[in-house]
Parts: structure tokens; C-alpha cells; sequence
């Protein structure tokens, strides 16, 4: 059954509390519990982080709606605290890593799948294979300096093999904006899916700046500084996408009502009867601070909300492998490049063009991403104890 954002009206603000025991649960296992119940921890961790960092930006910006931008946005800390504790403490910050790649990987194909916008679609499918290529990576690291093996975290939902390489992956950066969508024209489905995507890989940009300086390998310092650039890139590219024309306050309700929309879809798919429980919780939260967004808008702008919001929430995400769909993605549009706001065969690309140059600058001391995967290939088991390859090649890959 379809949920009626204007007739559910949830759980108003006053009500939403929290104490300290209630916002630090007891976490969810990192091999017992399902993949996918940690990759919807990830995505709403990242909407949540979204939404404090924008009410923080609007609050500088607009005198007027202080404090109920305050008021809001202390919720909103307090469920992403609940949210993100729910991730183990056993997982290692390289573990952990694979779980985000996984989580933009499945997140990014299952938009890309149902996105109604045809260059919205091919935009995310973009983006899915440069995922799809750190995920790779980020395995080969795993297996050279902890020697586990990604598919521990991946559960045999998501491959590990190469993507478009991270080295072609470097564009100037007027080769990463995008065409925004037309806020007149445009499905509600397509604004929350740009601005899904878009908070989704600015935590990941966020995550990797925060741990890559806590290597002492070099060669993994080096690899979360490359991906950590290219998740930036990805930010840019998926913010252009939404319509700088939409006023500030259509765009908080928009945030709003793209989290009660995720949150109702992890909900709805959610395997962990005491995570379930949380989600529902705050489909209710999320519902009570839409509508007092939606009073806000109407009381700011004299617009009605229903000339931008959905009646009902559309279709949730389909949280499961998307297997297939990679593959299919893969053998179609690796080579493919991108010049300004339109994609190109890597063949015209050119040596002179912007992002070339940029890439051969970037490039000009090699490349870690390179240099991590150097005679890896995922196998079930561990690198360290295929004498094949060994600890030569393990010496080899960390010499800066």
C-alpha cells in the first residue's frame, strides 16, 4: 500500500526525543545479519549527514528560518547518531569501505534502473562503473595488508572485478557538470533520486578524507586520497543534476520528503526485525518534519506543496544484487568518457582535451590505483596465502 505523505502526517517535532541509551544501540552483526541491512544503515547515515550540513547552509544564508532550521536540525543529529552506531565495531576502516562501495554500487544501479529521466539514468549508470572499479581497488588493499577477503562484507551480492579503471576516472572539472533537471517538468522520483545519489557519495567523500590519513601504509594513503578525489567529482556531478532554480525551502521539503521516502523503502525490506522497528520510527519522524516544512513553505512562499511533492511516496529502492545489471552496464559503457555535459566514446576523446591534460598531470608520478591491483584477482581466500603472488608482491605494492 502506497504512503500518503499529505494525509500521514507522523509524529510531531515536540515529541521527537531521545535519551543517550536509546540513541546507542546495541549494533548489527558484521557476518550474521544480512549485507543489505548494513548498506541501508550506510544510505541513511548519509541522507541524515545531508541534512544536518544543509540545514547548517541554509542557516547561513536565511535569518527567518533560524530557529526552526535549529529545532529540526538537532532531530536530525540525533538520528543520525542512532543510525550510524548501528555499524559494528569490528569492522575495520578498510571493511567498512567495502560496505560504502557496496552500498553505491547497488543504491546507484537500482536508481539507474528506475530513474524515468533518460540522462538522469545514463548519468547514474556513469557513475555506477567508476563505483563498481573502486570497489576492486579497495578488495585489493583489503587483501594486501589485513589478507581478507571482500566478499566476507560483500556476501556474494556484489562482484568484485574491475570497472571503468579509477586512472581514466580523473576529469577537469568542466567535464563533470551536468544537465540539472527541469523543477516544472521533472517526476518527483527523479528529484529525490539526484539528491539520494548526491548525499550518498558526499559521505562517502567525507568518510574517505576522514580515514585515509590514518594509514601508515603509503600506498593506501595515496589510494584514499585518488578515490577520495574522485567521490568529489561525483559530488559535483550528481549535485548539478538538481535545479539551482528551486528556492531554498523547496528544496528542504524536497530533502524531507526524499528521507521519509528512503526510510519507508528500508522499512518496507528490512530483514532485522530491531532495525526494522527504527526505520518505522522514523518514517514517522520524517513524516512530522515534512509537514512542518510544508507549513513553513506555505506560510514563506504562499505555494502549495502539492506543486512539488509526490501524493504518494513512488516505488521504494529494491534493496537485493544488481548483478545483471552491472554486467550489462559494464560490456555497454566502459569506454565511455565525458565531455562537458554529454558523454563520448573514449576514442574522441583526444589527448588534448581538458580532462586528458588533467589526467596526465594527476597521473604524471603513476597511479595508486594502479599500482594496488597489480596482479590481483579476486578468488575465494586470501592473497597473502596464494604463494603465486606472496608477500614479494605484497613488498611491491606498498614501495611508494
Amino acid at each position: 500500500m502506497a504512503l500518503d505523505i499529505f494525509a500521514e502526517r507522523g509524529v510531531p517535532l515536540d515529541r521527537q526525543v531521545f535519551t543517550w541509551r536509546d540513541m546507542v544501540r546495541t549494533p548489527v552483526s558484521k557476518l550474521d545479519d544480512d549485507a543489505f541491512t548494513r548498506v541501508r544503515i550506510i544510505l541513511m547515515n548519509g541522507l541524515e549527514t545531508f541534512a544536518v550540513r544543509f540545514g547548517h547552509g541554509l542557516n547561513w544564508v536565511n535569518g527567518d528560518l533560524r530557529v526552526p532550521l535549529a529545532k529540526m536540525r538537532r532531530i536530525e543529529k540525533h538520528q543520525q547518531t542512532l543510525v550510524n552506531w548501528l555499524l559494528p565495531p569490528d569492522m575495520s576502516p578498510l571493511e567498512t569501505t567495502i560496505a560504502y562501495e557496496q552500498t553505491a554500487i547497488e543504491v546507484t544501479a537500482d536508481l539507474a534502473q528506475r530513474e524515468p529521466d533518460a540522462y538522469l539514468a545514463q548519468t547514474y549508470r556513469f557513475g555506477l562503473l567508476e563505483d563498481f572499479d573502486h570497489l576492486y581497488r579497495f578488495s585489493a588493499l583489503l587483501d594486501r595488508l589485513e589478507g581478507k577477503d571482500a566478499n566476507n562484507i560483500l556476501q556474494s551480492y556484489t562482484d568484485v572485478r574491475p570497472g571503468r579503471p579509477t586512472i581514466v576516472e580523473h576529469r577537469a572539472p568542466e567535464d563533470d557538470v551536468r544537465v540539472h533537471y527541469d523543477r516544472a517538468t521533472a517526476e518527483p522520483l527523479t528529484k529525490m533520486n539526484a539528491m539520494t545519489l548526491t548525499a550518498s557519495e558526499l559521505q562517502t567523500e567525507d568518510y574517505y578524507m576522514n580515514i585515509g590519513p590514518l594509514f601508515a601504509d603509503p600506498l593506501a594513503r595515496q589510494l584514499y586520497a585518488e578515490i577520495s578525489s574522485i567521490e568529489e567529482q561525483h559530488v559535483t556531478q550528481y549535485g548539478s543534476l538538481l535545479d539551482p532554480r528551486e528556492s531554498h525551502l523547496e528544496k528542504w521539503m524536497l530533502l524531507q520528503a526524499t528521507e521519509v521516502y528512503n526510510y519507508y523503502g528500508c522499512a518496507q525490506s528490512e530483514s532485522n526485525p530491531r532495525v526494522r522497528e527504527i526505520w518505522n520510527r522514523f518514517v514517522d519522524y520524517e513524516l512530522g518534519q515534512l509537514h512542518a516544512t510544508m507549513e513553513l513553505f506555505k506560510s514563506f512562499e504562499g505555494r502549495d506543496p502539492e506543486e512539488v511533492l509526490p501524493i504518494s511516496i513512488p516505488e521504494p529502492i529494491d534493496f537485493r544484487s544488481h548483478r545483471e545489471l552491472v554486467r550489462e552496464t559494464l560490456v555497454r559503457e566502459v569506454d565511455l568518457r565525458a565531455r562537458g555535459t554529454t558523454y563520448i566514446d573514449k576514442s574522441l576523446e583526444g589527448p588534448d582535451s581538458p580532462s586528458a591534460r588533467y589526467r596526465a598531470q594527476l597521473n604524471a608520478d603513476g597511479s595508486p590505483s594502479e599500482r594496488v591491483a597489480k596482479g590481483y584477482r579476486w578468488r575465494p581466500g586470501t592473497e597473502l596465502a596464494d604463494n603465486t603472488i606472496g608477500y614479494a608482491s605484497l613488498r611491491e605494492a606498498r614501495t611508494p
